[in-house]
């Protein structure tokens, strides 16, 4: 009878597995299908490499100027 009890639980287990790794499978699939037919309707967006490099300074120049005035303010408070 213990023996019974065991292989039940084993085939319960089992079930148990197979169920859960079955709907990792099919989310995985349902999820690249989903992001295929996202980037099909909404492609993004390449900049143009002119534009990038002053952008980007402009940018830069923004971050430089918004760490000086950080560190501005907590030296004097």
């Amino acid at each position: 009878m213990e023996t019974n009890l065991v292989v039940e639980g084993l085939k319960f287990m089992g079930l148990g597995m197979g169920a859960v790794f079955l709907f990792l499978i099919v989310l995985i699939f349902l999820m690249g299908m989903m992001s295929k037919i996202v980037h099909k309707f909404f492609p993004e967006v390449q900049p143009s490499a002119g534009s990038s490099s002053s952008s980007a300074q402009n940018n830069q120049k923004k971050v430089v100027a918004a760490i000086t005035a950080a560190i501005k303010f907590h030296r004097e408070s």
